[in-house]
């Protein structure tokens, strides 16, 4: 692999430490749901979307980015926020409904927000392509050369906000990167239902700009691809649509009995988990040895410890701060 060694152990240890986190919120989130399973009881109440499986379309992005880049990202969001630098602690905080969280508590796990570094997330199908395309535009109008990112889902790929922010993007050449992470369904829906081409990545030949597939969830493949990708923007060339094959291992939903997708697959689904994948790769190529991988393991493990044990040990809001930080309407009288 021709790729500097330290992108390659950074993307291995930031796949580890995402899956680490993941599994321990859905330990959490799990403890006092069950036996009969209650989605506004626990510690974490209320839904959540865990992206195990996807981590290589969040992590192939890392070492091209700099300062000052923005990146939207979905209702399914920790992947993408802990690739690009989110503060682990208060992200933490803020999915066990926290006052030291990212949103002092109050936005949950699905609505993520960070100015530093420049990350968002929506419950909203589709709604952070026009906000990526905004942000875009300000960089233009500063003369910087930071670029956005945007990533969404391939049911987003059919909702009006794709069309329109691919259109404008090209139309104005802005430096956005569209990036669909296609794990094959769109909840309980499989492409093939919903969608009238095989590839979205297609559909970038109608705006004028770059479609690209990456066939394989493989953090290497991304890498090279959105390293392309994010020069072209940086440069002044313009936007680019990637689309990337990925798999969800677990549900859509915490609690989804996800009997829509066979046994069969969700086998061969599981076979091929790209952390393990990858590991493996970088173990036969030399990068990394045994005690290499333990150390990085055991590291991450300690970093997801320190930020369960903050969110936990972290007051919640104080009731008589429910309208606070929040936009409030006014009517007005025609």
């Amino acid at each position: 692999m021709d790729i500097p060694k330290d992108h390659l152990v950074d993307m291995y240890e930031t796949m580890v430490k995402i899956r680490r986190f993941e599994e321990r919120i859905r330990e959490l989130y799990f403890a006092d749901k069950l036996p009969a399973f209650d989605i506004a009881a626990g510690l974490i109440p209320g839904e959540m979307h865990l992206a195990a499986g996807q981590e290589p379309v969040a992590v192939g992005m890392r070492p091209h980015l700099k300062a000052g880049d923005a990146i939207t990202a979905t209702h399914r969001p920790h992947h993408v926020a802990i690739a690009q630098g989110v503060d682990l602690n208060k992200m933490a905080a803020e999915i066990f409904g926290r006052e030291t969280g990212l949103g002092r508590g109050k936005g949950g796990h699905m609505h993520l927000f960070s100015v530093e570094p420049n990350f968002g997330c929506s419950g909203i199908i589709g709604e952070g392509m026009p906000v990526a395309v905004g942000a875009a535009m300000a960089f233009r109008h500063k003369g910087t050369d930071n670029v956005a990112l945007s990533y969404f889902g391939e049911g987003a790929a059919n909702q009006g906000a794709f069309h329109e922010s691919l259109n404008l993007a090209s139309l104005w050449k802005l430096p956005v990167v569209f990036i669909c992470e296609d794990n094959a369904y769109a909840i309980s829906v499989p492409k093939a239902a919903s969608t009238a081409i095989p590839d979205n990545s297609d559909r970038a030949s109608a705006y004028g700009i770059p479609g690209v597939l990456v066939g394989e969830n493989d953090p290497v493949a991304v890498y090279e691809v959105m390293g392309e990708a994010i020069a072209r923007a940086r440069r002044g060339d313009g936007p680019s649509l990637v689309e990337i094959k990925t798999d969800r291992l677990w549900g859509h939903f915490e609690g989804d009995a996800d009997a829509y997708r066979s046994e069969e697959f969700k086998t061969e689904m599981n076979e091929r988990d790209p952390i393990i994948v990858y590991g493996n790769r970088l173990l036969a190529e030399g990068v990394l040895n045994e005690a290499d991988m333990a150390s990085i393991q055991q590291a991450m493990h300690d970093d997801v410890e320190a930020a369960i044990e903050f969110a936990m040990a972290s007051p919640y809001p104080a009731p008589e701060s429910a309208l606070e930080d929040v936009f409030a309407g006014r009517s007005v009288q025609l």
